[in-house]
């Protein structure tokens, strides 16, 4: 019997914004993930304009050489509080710690900015993402 080895990953954490194109596209594959998970983009259609690239400022982008392979982002809430938006990791890299390193990034991003609290909206579907987010504390 053999073991396979696996890849050490060498991942590098970039902080960018709303406008970033490799954003967009990991943005899109949350889109259509969202969508299979709900059965449709119109069983999500009323979160749609709560997510609208423009209004996002603050990215954190996660990169494995140079393919971008997650997201995370927030926006103003209040002066004290800022709102988790897009998180989002490839299928093929959860599981592997990243994504608390990711929302380890964006917390960090956040308190540079004078966030003292982030908060999430989230859903019933959403489990997996929730218990990710809960186990990162601000």
């Amino acid at each position: 019997m053999y073991k396979r080895a696996l890849k050490l990953l060498e991942i590098r954490f970039l902080q960018s914004d709303g406008c970033n194109p490799d954003f967009a596209e990991l943005c899109h594959e949350l889109d259509i993930f969202l969508n299979e998970l709900v059965g449709g983009e119109e069983n999500r259609a009323e979160y749609i304009p709560y997510n609208q690239l423009e209004d996002i400022h603050d990215v954190i982008l996660a990169y494995d050489d140079n393919i971008p392979i997650g997201c995370a982002a927030f926006k103003k809430y209040d002066n004290e509080c800022a709102e988790v938006k897009r998180v989002f990791l490839k299928p093929e890299y959860r599981d592997r710690g990243i994504s608390k390193k990711l929302m380890a990034q964006l917390e960090n991003a956040a308190k540079a900015k004078g966030y003292r609290y982030l908060i999430l909206e989230s859903g019933e579907p959403l489990v997996a993402a929730m218990h990710c987010i809960k186990r990162s504390a601000m």
